[in-house]
């Protein structure tokens, strides 16, 4: 599927980015963020998770640069902040399972203390996979997220969530072409948020496609 994105110059959100001590690491001249600099995300799945949810999380790997996934096994959520210590990882995202199919994505600042909830909760309705779009390309080295002027406060809120949590910068419908890819968010036909990787330069979604059901925001 071709995606179409315009060309008008970037209007990236400095603070989203995260201009700071913590910010910096991994950037390059540009901004652009670059896959094996930086802090660790650590990825990770509920118990004994589907053949489909793994792949899935493959998938996320291959798409969000410094997110790497382990297989959680016996793992209870303190043994999964230990993890995340020893590989210097300070957050981690855990995809949960609800009868046999993907049921959200938690997000979770990681310390000494555990694991502290971030926001948002993400329940997810369905999704498809990098294989459901034919898609065989190598992990994303750098990554922008995007949306438009016309999108809902929701959707903003979202990427402006995702852009502090991943340390992925943003870019306002601009000129996206200095990036590998786009992880794209907008509202689909159903008027549902809908998550998507895009390509570059060459605009063709190659997934994976979330499509979210709803967001909990109000978790501490």
């Amino acid at each position: 599927m071709q995606v179409h994105i315009h060309r008008r110059s970037i209007h990236s959100s400095h603070k989203a980015w995260g201009c700071g001590e913590e910010g910096s690491q991994g950037s390059d001249r540009g901004g652009t963020w670059r896959r094996g600099k930086g802090k660790v995300i650590l990825l990770t799945t509920s118990r004994r998770p589907t053949g489909r949810t793994r792949t899935f999380c493959n998938d996320l790997e291959r798409s969000v640069p410094n997110l790497t996934r382990i297989n959680r096994g016996k793992l209870g959520l303190d043994g999964i902040a230990e993890k995340a210590l020893e590989l210097d990882a300070d957050r981690v995202a855990i995809v949960n399972q609800w009868k046999g199919g993907l049921g959200k994505i938690g997000l979770f600042e990681a310390g000494a203390s555990g694991l502290v909830p971030s926001p948002p909760l993400i329940y997810i309705r369905s999704m498809r996979l990098r294989r459901e779009f034919g898609a065989k390309i190598k992990p994303v080295r750098s990554l922008v997220i995007s949306t438009t002027p016309r999108d809902s406060s929701e959707i903003e809120r979202l990427a402006e969530a995702f852009s502090k949590f991943f340390r992925i910068p943003r870019s306002s419908d601009g000129d996206v072409f200095t990036y590998e890819a786009v992880m794209r968010i907008s509202m689909d036909a159903s008027h549902r948020t809908q998550i998507t990787f895009v390509l570059l330069p060459q605009a063709i979604e190659v997934g994976p496609r979330i499509t979210v059901s709803h967001a909990v925001w109000g978790l501490r």
